[in-house]
């Protein structure tokens, strides 16, 4: 940092435009400059008659100390050398941010002492210049504290995409190497690197570990019982199938047909995943398997034919009792309609199943008669309702009651209330309309 002093002329009685313009120089490649105040403190301040030491600042004069021991001038020296300290603790501080070196957070927060501190700070100098520098100085080190963060989190951001890598790398081998020695070797100087990589937070790398030692222990254990289940699959499978067709022919007489069959697609899956047997064995067992599978089925087939017949005879019933029941007349009897209507469903439900094909047609048929016999039904009872006309007369009496009270009020002269009443009763009377229709249309 370069700092000149400045001539008299130009810079005593520091103006808001001489602070305006030092603070604009402020950024985080240039620093203001800050003239020297021991050399020259009459510039910046002065003693008055009392002993009282002044500031000079972009708003005036400011008090900053007494002096009472000598000289003025030695008074004025005093307070400067005081501004040249602070000057050179900022100096300082700009190396240190200059050169990136110390901690930015704690360069902030002096950085941010020093300008919070300067306008009641007991110095005499460019307060101004100074405190442009101040600010320069915090922008400067916050925009560090930024750099920092990010170069932090970017080292950590590249950490955990390495270790997240290798513990992908790790699991992709455990789940599907098979040539052991090279997997092993390269899980080998996976943890090797693993160990050189740091910046991850303790969480987060607990996690990855975790996954990377699954994995190792993981590829461990196969490799360790690889060899040994080749030998013991191919008789396992033989047990296995052994027990399969001992459950196939176990069903063979059942007369459970959907559960059965069911359980026979269970055991054709089972049988799949069980992988092969010696050849032999293999082939003698499936032949047993396909063998009680099919006399099942067999079974199963003659059953369904036997009852498809049955149901077929029960459609040929249904359909003469529809004949019956569609020659039902509930215009001419009403109680005898609904009378045979009744037998003829206690009938239906006596004959049983149909085939499923034939099922919402039967029953959609009688389910037509049925409705129009119900309809009958209604639409008399809808003429001899004795309620129909006790609502027309109750509505009509409400109507009546609300005519009256709204005469009632214009002749006391209460139109609030008529109005209110006139309201009800046309409310009421469209109620009667309707009553009225309803009861016309029976």
């Amino acid at each position: 940092m370069t700092h000149q002093d400045t001539t008299p002329d130009s810079t005593a009685g520091a103006t808001p435009d001489a602070a305006a313009a030092a603070a604009g120089t402020g950024s985080t490649s240039t620093a203001p400059s800050v003239p020297t105040a021991s050399t020259h403190p009459e510039r910046w301040g002065r003693v008055d008659e009392a002993g009282t030491v002044w500031v000079r600042t972009a708003d005036g004069e400011r008090e900053v100390g007494s002096w009472q021991a000598g000289e003025p001038a030695e008074g004025l020296a005093h307070f400067a050398r005081k501004f040249d300290d602070l000057r050179t603790e900022a100096e300082l501080l700009e190396n240190r941010l200059n050169s990136r070196s110390g901690d930015a957070k704690q360069s902030l927060t002096s950085a941010k002492h020093l300008r919070d501190g300067l306008p009641d700070a007991a110095v005499v100098g460019d307060l101004a210049a100074l405190g442009a520098l101040a600010e320069h100085l915090v922008q400067h080190a916050e925009q560090a504290v930024e750099e920092a963060k990010a170069h932090k989190e970017q080292a950590r951001t590249d950490a955990v995409a390495r270790k997240e890598a290798l513990a992908a790398e790790a699991e992709e081998i455990a789940a599907e190497a098979t040539h052991w020695k090279s997997a092993g070797d390269r899980l080998r100087a996976i943890l090797e690197e693993w160990k050189s990589v740091r910046g991850v937070d303790r969480k987060t790398d607990e996690q990855l570990w975790r996954r990377f030692s699954k994995a190792r222990d993981a590829f461990n254990r196969r490799r360790g019982s690889h060899f040994a289940d080749l030998d013991r699959q191919r008789a396992a499978a033989k047990a296995r199938k052994q027990e399969l067709v001992e459950a196939a022919e176990a069903l063979t007489e059942s007369t459970d047909w959907g559960a059965t069959a069911a359980r026979y697609k269970e055991l054709m899956a089972e049988w799949k995943e069980s992988g092969r047997a010696p050849k032999d064995s293999d082939d003698a067992l499936w032949q047993r398997f396909r063998t009680a599978q099919d006399a099942f089925f067999a079974r199963r087939s003659a059953a369904f034919s036997e009852r498809d017949a049955e149901f077929a005879e029960n459609a040929r019933h249904k359909e003469a009792l529809l004949v019956e029941a569609e020659a039902i007349d509930p215009g001419a009897d009403l109680n005898a309609a609904q009378a045979q209507l009744q037998r003829i469903q206690q009938r239906w439900d006596e004959i049983g199943k149909v085939p499923r094909e034939r099922m919402r047609e039967l029953e959609g048929r009688l389910r037509t008669v049925a409705d129009r016999v119900r309809s009958a039904s209604d639409a008399q009872w809808r003429r001899t309702d004795p309620e129909a006309q006790a609502r027309v007369d109750q509505f009509r009496e409400r109507v009546e009651q609300f005519e009256a009270q709204a005469e009632k009020a214009r002749a006391a002269g209460d139109a609030k209330r008529a109005k209110k009443a006139d309201e009800q009763a046309g409310q009421w009377r469209v109620w009667l309309a309707a009553a009225e229709q309803a009861l016309a249309d029976r």
